[in-house]
């Protein structure tokens, strides 16, 4: 067995709306059925237990290698605690290959099991050993190590759950939530609007403990000391006892508190210098160590922190207790865990010998021993939820001290006997803010209910009602694609909207091109989706980006699909039929908002039994008012767009818009039938975008479709009294509707010139010429840039081919290169001809074709 090749694909996709690796497995022919290959079943469960039961994928009862391969990767994933549950197997219709599809919750994670899965399976057929415990802990440790942590993962958790988009920015804790304009952003907890300087405060312990008292927060008297000598000068100043920090420090790091002698201050000065050269000596302040968190402008949670601590039994040591409790399930290395192990380290055995203890000592059953000072859960501390114990006063100086600092997002750490009183009546104070404060004590507690605190941050970015998406139409087909993108794009940006685009010549937005090439995939996608300055996107989607990485988007507001044609690029990555197409091409519809609707060719067969796939509502469009699936739609009262007496009628119910084809110039009077079926389609999509009419009519009546704003698009050209069209036309459907329009211009004499892709079939090649043969009296052959992996003269022998017995057709002509082409069709041209030019290099080409316009 080989794994010939292995990708992501990242968003919905050919197989399901879950991210998952997909993976072209080559089997021998005995692996063809693992039947065939006596006891490996039996080797590979004694290895592996956990494997599902094996099932026969197809009709012949065969269970192939790939298939097991299938299934070890999603076990491997799920006892190692990634929530994954998909996965598939489909033979292709080459002997011994199959396309294996497993999903995963992390990219790295899914294809690492697929390694480990390939090593399971060797094993099994070499009968060699094979670690399965040491596979998962691979697996668990690096999904610890990649996927987001708790406080962040239980704010995307709560974003989805509100249907609001998440994108990862960095492998860190930064997250994109939302689209365009309306996107926010968040880096572990702490919001895009928290400003750079509230959080430079909040670092700055002893400036913030300035700003506290003046606001009437009560807090503990300290000063910046400069040396051991003055940290003691200090303590003696403020009183005895004292805590010693760093005047920035977090997580606790360099913290000495109750300190009572001279000695103490000189060690725990130095412990703080380890960590920063400021330090800070307060007065302590008994009591218990509390964490409020504030949200915006309320307490949202509340925890009693306690320092790591063991209690003796009399029987083990400190040693032996520290293991015993580290043990715990709850306790890891890291933040992935509700709790931290304890450091058993050089801190640990001093606050022990301040107690009379060491490391081997058996403390008397039921002596609490402490082991920090701190009480940060990042050093094994734990904690108590008393969320529902919080005196008014108490939240009320919280919040105050969180919008003095100016965090939106803010831990506030209490120091006093107990919440259920007001802190200045106890003593207490607030020793510290916090900008980005861990959520796990507040999600959950060692002891007491965990507190929604995921949902209390997306309600402060987005209010109830509001999921933080724009409008996105993503267009698919065979033909007709571009044109019809781009005339969405400009009835969008008619209403006001700032819109970005992507098509097969670049990513634009609010019309300024950002990018060139074909950037139909989602890679382009996701880059719109991205920009601060998009209040609606429309995505042509091509079925390479489809098949590469699935799509850009989890849903879309609208999806249209022009229509399925047999000539595209069918033969390529296992899509052989025009059916097998209609079913790639169906992922948009597929995912379609349930609020959406998808706007599909009633014309098209194949296109209109898209709308059973569809969660949302159903537009369909097309010329003919009578067709039945036209009709059908009309009687129902559902939204229809189609031509009648040459207009444009979109009709609900009694309701009806009606938009004549004269003031829609890229429709010649209605006399360009395929422009006509673009143009119904935009029409369906920006109304079923929201779009009003008054801003579509001025969309269509605005929107030429010239070289600047839809190249190689039947672009336009008058030379010298003989008309010139240019078009990207490349497949035998594009052939038949530019012979359509083309009939319906006026002309002398009729030439072509074309080119032809070499990533098509010879029959989808040949066809092309086959049907221009009938139409046009002068063709003129050419080959292209890129034979895209043909040889020399092979794709215009392919033409020549298709124009053999061509009815109409009297002058052949073979040409090297697109420009001499296209140089010696126009020198042939008398005044009333006419020429189709199908471009290949099509920037180039127009402006070679507009150079020689503008010379004559």
């Amino acid at each position: 067995m080989e794994v010939i090749r292995i990708r992501a694909l990242r968003g919905p996709n050919l197989w399901s709306h879950h991210t998952a690796v997909e993976a072209i497995v080559k089997c021998t022919a005995d692996e063809e059925n693992i039947d065939k290959l006596p006891g490996f079943e039996v080797r590979l469960r004694a290895r592996f237990p956990g494997i599902a039961a094996l099932q026969p994928i197809g009709h012949d009862d065969a269970i192939p290698m790939a298939h097991v391969l299938e299934l070890a990767t999603l076990a491997l994933q799920a006892e190692a605690g990634c929530p994954v549950t998909f996965s598939r197997t489909t033979p292709t219709l080459e002997t011994g290959i199959y396309q294996m599809v497993v999903e995963y919750t992390e990219e790295e994670v899914g294809r690492l099991a697929v390694e480990l899965a390939e090593q399971l399976l060797k094993s099994a057929l070499d009968d060699t050993p094979f670690d399965l415990p040491g596979a998962l802990a691979q697996l668990r440790d690096l999904d610890e190590d990649v996927r987001l942590g708790p406080s962040t993962g239980a704010i995307v958790h709560a974003a989805v759950v509100r249907n609001i988009p998440f994108k990862r920015m960095t492998k860190g804790s930064m997250v994109m939530f939302g689209w365009g304009s309306r996107q926010r952003r968040i880096q572990a907890a702490e919001m895009d609007s928290t400003g750079a300087i509230a959080e430079t405060i909040a670092q700055d312990k002893e400036l913030t403990k300035k700003l506290l008292d003046a606001a009437g927060v009560p807090v503990p008297h300290g000063r910046a000391a400069e040396d051991e000598e003055d940290a003691w000068k200090a303590a003696n100043e403020v009183g005895l006892p004292v805590v010693i920090k760093p005047k920035d420090g977090n997580q606790g790091k360099g913290v000495t508190v109750n300190i009572t002698t001279r000695e103490q201050v000189f060690k725990a000065f130095a412990a703080a210098r380890e960590f920063r050269d400021d330090i800070l000596v307060e007065r302590f302040l008994p009591g218990h160590d509390f964490r409020l968190l504030v949200i915006g402008n309320k307490l949202i949670a509340a925890a009693r922190r306690d320092p790591p601590h063991v209690v003796g039994d009399g029987v083990h040591s400190v040693r032996e207790l520290v293991e015993l409790v580290n043990a715990d399930p709850r306790r890891g290395s890291g933040h992935a865990t509700s709790l931290t192990k304890i450091r058993f380290d050089d801190i640990a055995l001093a606050r022990l010998a301040l107690q009379g203890y060491e490391a081997d000592s058996v403390p008397p059953k039921g002596q609490r021993v402490i082991l920090r000072n701190n009480a940060n859960l990042s050093t094994g501390g734990s904690a108590t939820d008393v969320t529902d114990d919080v005196h008014p006063e108490v939240a009320a100086r919280a919040v105050e001290a969180a919008q003095m600092i100016g965090l939106d997002i803010c831990g506030v750490d209490v120091v006093c006997d107990s919440v259920l009183q007001p802190i200045e009546a106890q003593g207490g104070g607030v020793v510290e803010v916090n900008a980005a404060p861990g959520l796990r004590m507040h999600l959950t507690p060692s002891y007491g209910k965990g507190r929604p605190v995921g949902e209390a941050i997306i309600s402060a970015m987005f209010p109830e009602g509001d999921d933080g998406r724009i409008p996105v139409v993503a267009v698919t087909g065979t033909n007709g694609k571009t044109t019809t993108v781009r005339l969405i794009a400009h009835l969008m940006a008619s209403s006001g909207l700032r819109v970005g685009m992507t098509n097969t010549d670049g990513v634009y937005i609010n019309g300024r091109r950002t990018d060139s090439g074909d950037c139909s995939g989602p890679r382009s996608a996701r880059n719109v989706l991205q920009h601060p300055d998009v209040d609606a996107a429309v995505f042509e989607t091509a079925r390479g980006g489809v098949l590469r990485e699935g799509l850009a988007f989890d849903r879309c507001k609208v999806a249209v699909v022009t229509n399925i044609g047999a000539g595209d690029h069918l033969g390529l990555n296992y899509i052989t039929t025009v059916e097998d197409l209609a079913v790639l091409k169906r992922v948009i519809v597929q995912n379609v908002d349930k609020n959406g609707v998808a706007v599909l060719n009633a014309m098209d067969p194949i296109v209109a039994g898209m709308a059973a796939s569809c969660k949302g509502k159903v537009t369909f469009f097309g010329a003919d008012r009578e067709h039945p699936v036209i009709a059908t739609h009309l009687a129902q009262g559902r939204r229809t767009v189609y031509i009648e007496d040459g207009q444009l009628i979109a009709a609900e119910g009694k309701h009806a818009e009606a938009v004549a084809l004269s003031e829609v110039p890229i429709t010649r009077n209605g006399a360009i039938g395929f422009q006509v079926e673009n143009v119904m389609a935009a029409v369906a999509a920006a109304w079923g975008a929201g779009i009003d009419w008054e801003s579509i009519r001025k969309g269509l009546a605005t929107f030429a479709n010239d070289s600047d704003n839809a190249p190689g698009r039947f672009n336009m050209f008058s030379y010298k009294g003989a008309t010139v069209i240019a078009d990207y036309g490349h497949n035998p459907d594009a052939m038949l509707a530019l012979v359509q329009a083309v009939d319906a211009l006026p002309a002398k004499r009729r030439s072509v010139v074309i080119s032809g892709a070499g990533d098509r079939r010879d029959e989808d090649i040949r066809q092309q010429t086959e049907i221009l043969g009938k139409a046009f009296d002068d063709v003129l052959l050419y080959q292209d840039q890129c034979q895209r992996g043909r040889a020399d003269g092979e794709v215009v022998a392919l033409l020549r081919q298709g124009l053999a017995g061509a009815p109409r057709t009297n002058y052949v002509d073979e040409i090297n290169g697109e420009f001499i082409a296209i140089d010696t069709a126009l020198a042939r041209l008398q005044p009333g001809d006419l020429c189709l030019v199908l471009v290949d290099q099509v920037e180039e080409s127009l402006a070679h074709i507009a150079k020689r316009v503008a010379e004559a």
